[in-house]
């Protein structure tokens, strides 16, 4: 994936905000002289961290001018920007306290999106899914999950679920987030129109999609697969929807709730 890169940390992204006329540290949940509070160290600081931090900045912003669009005209709903904090081990979130081993999540109740820049090791590591496109994805998943909170569909879900008597929760929840995938993929979509992706991408994201499937990661963790506790989706349904959303760009693409 194509995208500027450097090195500096925190002097690169002040220069930056200079540069653009921005606060980029907004972007990322950080502010010059003040860190995101982690138990692992503070994020800028580290100059093993310095490119990631520049990078999920970059997708970030291109994934939220990319839904400022999308959303009002497909949807007739407003776009809000969410922000990014990004963490090692462990944060406080505005929907409680989080540990690394969560993975990367949404908290619709402070329109913020989590990651633990640990867990790009993890998925490169422990599910074989390296390539900046592999990160990209996940961002642009936990996006998604901001666009679902916009347009209401997770208060709908969350209603559901509770009608249901808990019945239906994991049904209602394995829709919810592959429907975000989906939107991941209107997000890709998007910026191959704009001649961003590079030959693989793709894949990258395919893999992805894939390697953090729930019938995967149960098998890996217990030697057994358990299609009832998906909370997910399996590999491949999620794999199937990143690239429904990619092929099509259009949201009606990805209702994952027909039927």
């Amino acid at each position: 994936m194509g995208m500027p890169m450097g090195i500096g940390g925190t002097v690169v992204l002040l220069v930056l905000s200079l540069l653009f006329g921005r606060n980029l540290f907004n972007d990322v949940g950080v502010q010059p002289g003040q860190t995101v509070s982690t138990s692992g160290g503070a994020l800028a600081d580290s100059a093993a961290e310095e490119p990631q931090v520049q990078f999920v900045s970059f997708v970030l912003d291109n994934a939220q001018q990319t839904w400022a669009q999308v959303l009002p005209s497909e949807a007739n709903v407003p776009w809000h920007d969410a922000k990014l904090v990004l963490f090692r081990q462990a944060v406080q979130s505005g929907c409680g306290a989080a540990q690394s081993a969560m993975g990367p999540f949404y908290c619709p109740a402070d329109q913020k999106v989590y990651v633990d820049l640990g867990f790009y090791d993890e998925l490169r590591s422990r599910f074989g899914a390296p390539g900046d496109f592999a990160q990209a994805y996940v961002l642009a998943h936990e996006i998604g999950h901001h666009v679902q909170h916009l347009m209401g569909t997770d208060e709908q879900v969350r209603r559901a679920q509770r009608a249901s008597g808990g019945a239906e929760a994991n049904r209602y929840s394995v829709a919810l987030e592959l429907q975000a995938d989906c939107y991941a993929g209107i997000w890709a979509h998007h910026t191959n129109q704009q001649r961003i992706l590079e030959q693989g991408d793709v894949e990258e994201g395919l893999a992805a999609a894939a390697a953090v499937g729930d019938d995967r990661i149960q098998q890996q963790s217990t030697g057994s697969v358990n299609p009832e506790s998906f909370t997910h989706g399996s590999s491949a349904q999620r794999a199937s929807w990143f690239r429904r959303g990619y092929e099509s760009g259009q949201m009606r693409s990805c209702d994952t709730f027909a039927g």
